[in-house]
């Protein structure tokens, strides 16, 4: 086919080493196994170390020509995790050569529809472009969740069949290019937001992951996760720092009580776990991301989301840090 991103890995390595820099090499030797390890630490540095969860070397290849043309065309990380997404869901990052009427290649994208010829289609960058041209076009996708920012542009007949799969976009991300697994003395984020987070550490970047991945889901008293359909405060931190390998007691009072409780004076780092009440009856928890907010399972009738960590009048009492 006419243009299309060569195969090879040395190929591709040229590609990413353009468009990436040193961080390049990482990919390279992930690709080099078939079946790379799950996990996504960060050199001293802040660079991923190398290893991508659980991808084949075809599929690998296909994320990083996903990534790279989203870095080409100045689209944001979040952007680049929605297209992940978008192609776990719709073809298990593989060019495919079929699909539902007239769908091809790994957006599935259909010639029918306007998104272009078959050759064009099943054509990586083509149609990784032709993904990323559509998203610009779709009003406040920056804001939007990862499942509805893609439903915007797919129009699946399945609509929330995506996020299943941010939580896999994002580690795919993370260990292509190093997105938020920079570590940071004072760590930051820019607005109500999960993109560019700096985790201190790669315990505290898997919470985050995790924790930014249930947004949208309801507050359920006693709620543990999707398998209820819902989580409370202490529920959702919980299963966030399950998810970095890291065991919390099951309530927010247990969880401050668990510490290590930081000095007033501390800095906060994204990770760190932030609680309100008295010493005596600790009532609600949230995850700190830096720049400020948190995110958690306010209240009844809310849902997981992004928020100030502060406000007038609340009865902040302080914050532990689990992830070390």
């Amino acid at each position: 086919m006419a243009d299309k991103i060569p195969a090879g890995l040395g190929a591709l390595f040229v590609i990413l080493a353009t468009l990436f820099g040193s961080g390049a090499g990482a990919v390279l030797q992930a690709a080099s196994d078939t079946t790379p390890s799950a996990s996504s630490e960060c050199t001293p540095d802040g660079s991923p170390t190398g290893t991508v969860p659980d991808l084949t070397a075809e599929q690998l290849t296909n994320a990083a020509v996903i990534v790279a043309v989203g870095k080409k065309q100045g689209v944001p990380p979040q952007g680049w995790i929605i297209a992940v997404a978008t192609a776990l869901q719709e073809s298990g990052l593989r060019n495919l050569i079929y699909g539902d009427r007239d769908s091809l290649g790994l957006f599935q994208q259909r010639p029918s529809q306007g998104w272009g010829t078959p050759a064009q289609i099943t054509t990586p960058a083509y149609a990784a472009a032709a993904f990323y041209q559509r998203l610009a076009t779709t009003p406040g996708w920056q804001q939007m969740s990862v499942t509805d920012a893609a439903q915007a542009v797919q129009h699946s007949g399945f609509p929330g069949t995506y996020a299943k799969h941010e939580q896999r976009a994002r580690a795919i991300v993370v260990a292509l290019v190093g997105v938020r697994c920079q570590p940071a003395p004072t760590g930051g984020s820019s607005g109500r937001s999960c993109d560019a987070i700096q985790a201190p550490n790669p315990a505290a970047l898997a919470a985050i992951n995790y924790a930014c991945g249930q947004r949208g889901l309801p507050y359920l008293w006693g709620g543990n996760g999707p398998q209820d359909h819902g989580f409370d405060c202490s529920g959702l931190t919980t299963a966030a720092y399950r998810a970095a390998r890291i065991t919390l007691p099951r309530t927010a009072d247990a969880q401050y009580r668990t510490g290590p409780q930081l000095p007033a004076t501390t800095p906060l780092l994204p990770g760190d776990l932030v609680f309100y009440g008295t010493v005596a009856h600790v009532h609600h928890v949230g995850l700190y991301l830096g720049g400020s907010t948190m995110i958690d399972a306010p209240d009844e009738g809310q849902v997981v989301q992004i928020q100030p960590y502060r406000h007038s009048g609340d009865d902040y009492l302080g914050a532990t840090r689990p992830a070390r």
